[in-house]
């Protein structure tokens, strides 16, 4: 047997245990945060919260005593508001429900709701429609079945039965009492709020042959939807976030706040920001159990310097993460200062590199920190990624950008002519920004907008009302 002697050069990482301490409180939001830094206080008693929090702000920078903010420069109080941000308003909600007889039974709980708009006989009819729903909330006979009995039973006529199974169609579990799934999909989809992205796709999805969609053949079906495959699997996935047994949904759940780690103003000519004392606590070690450490010798002593280390560890960590957060805020608004004077349009293009580059940090620590975080601002409160815009092929602007350039073209377009994909690429290319059909109708899409001849053809209904 041979004996050789070989060596190998390497470079490797050591995650020291401080190092894994910081990485770990950067990617907190900011209730696991108050939840780490509670635990700690409770397991290491070297550990102290102090009585007042002075973050760092100024998006302006300057010297250590600039960056220690006077929260008196900080804009008026209501700006912190956040909906459902108290603890005590969810707990008071909850005492008012008990209070005013809530029932626990869920059909009870839509008749409720519903009292408001209907009289004693609708409400007959409603809790009829309820009746006869399985436990998924789907009817458990025909329609035409139930409409014949429900108009025997309260002598109304089957119009009139069916729209009140239209409000509870509509209503809250959105696509109680549907005939079927097609239907109970269909209602939820249109009573999504604001702009969704896919949403007219999912629609017309849901109008072809569900079959299709349950065979996975994504190419057959962009090639019968005439749309992109990504186009296609965002809308199945828009889709599959539906609720496909409405009567699940009844059981009360715990309401989640976002509550903004930064704020972000406009004073004396320039952006501002700061961390939010209410999710930047501060942490020190306690000084008189860290002096009688210090004088205190031998191996008695040993567990309380670990949890002294530990202490120190924590510290440094949530320094390092508020440091990292405002950092990477400050380049944020430095670099998006006109998206927020002048909204979407003027979105630059921004990445993960950029900031990091700025802060002399890493991609991943940039990504880490700006996950979950939420920024307040005069424009409104978005999650920190909302300001990363991905660069337009071959141009200066960001593709947010262009979609929101869609959507102005869109409302601003003549009601009887709306403008078609085609057309608004070539207003778009007259503005410098060349985009081909097929983008656009993925903007349009990810806008939640129709195409030009279903928007043609809402706008002509009002107009053929007034003719009849």
């Amino acid at each position: 047997m041979k004996t050789t002697l070989a060596t190998q050069l390497g470079q490797q990482l050591h995650l020291t245990p401080a190092l894994l301490q910081s990485i770990r409180l950067l990617q907190l939001n900011g209730m696991q945060l108050e939840q780490e830094i509670r635990q700690a206080l409770e397991n290491n008693p070297l550990l102290e919260l102090e009585e007042e929090a002075t973050p760092a702000a100024d998006a302006s920078g300057g010297d250590a005593q600039a960056e220690t903010a006077a929260f008196d420069e900080l804009p008026e109080s209501s700006m912190w508001d956040v909906a459902g941000a108290s603890w005590n308003d969810a707990e008071e909600d909850r005492t008012a429900r008990l209070a005013m007889g809530e029932s626990s039974d869920p059909h009870l709980r839509i008749l409720q709701a519903l009292a408001l708009d209907l009289d004693e006989g609708d409400l007959s009819i409603a809790a009829f429609w309820l009746e006869h729903c399985d436990d998924a909330g789907y009817l458990q006979a025909p329609l035409p079945q139930l409409t014949l009995l429900a108009s025997a039973r309260f002598d109304r006529d089957g119009a009139h039965v069916e729209s009140i199974r239209q409000r509870l169609l509509q209503g809250e579990p959105a696509g109680m009492a549907a005939r079927d799934l097609r239907e109970c999909l269909q209602v939820q989809l249109a009573a999504l709020p604001g702009a969704v992205p896919a949403r007219h796709l999912a629609a017309r999805l849901l109008g072809e042959d569900l079959q299709l969609l349950a065979s996975h053949d994504y190419a057959a079906i962009a090639r019968q939807l005439d749309a992109e495959q990504a186009d296609v699997l965002e809308a199945i996935r828009l889709i599959l976030s539906l609720q496909p047994r409405p009567a699940d949904t009844l059981q009360p759940q715990e309401e989640s706040a976002v509550i903004p780690e930064v704020v972000a103003w406009r004073a004396d000519g320039q952006w501002r920001v700061a961390l939010n004392p209410a999710t930047a606590p501060r942490v020190t070690l306690n000084p008189t159990y860290e002096r009688a450490l210090a004088a205190t010798e031998g191996s008695a002593a040993q567990p309380m310097r670990e949890m002294l280390q530990e202490a120190r560890w924590f510290t440094r960590g949530l320094s390092m993460r508020y440091d990292t957060l405002l950092r990477t805020a400050r380049v944020i608004v430095e670099r998006q200062a006109a998206f927020l004077a002048e909204g979407e349009e003027a979105m630059a293009p921004l990445t993960l590199k950029e900031v990091a580059d700025a802060i002399g940090m890493h991609e991943s620590t940039v990504s880490r920190i700006t996950s979950g975080k939420y920024m307040q601002t005069p424009r409104g409160t978005f999650e920190l990624k909302h300001f990363f815009a991905v660069r337009l092929d071959g141009a200066s602007i960001s593709g947010q950008a262009v979609k929101a350039m869609v959507r102005r073209l869109i409302e601003s377009e003549p009601a009887a002519r709306p403008l078609a994909d085609e057309a608004i690429a070539v207003l778009l290319s007259r503005q410098g920004v060349n985009i081909a059909r097929r983008t656009v109708a993925k903007y349009r899409e990810q806008l939640d907008i129709a195409p030009a001849r279903e928007r043609k053809r809402h706008n002509a209904r009002p107009l053929l009302a007034r003719a009849g």
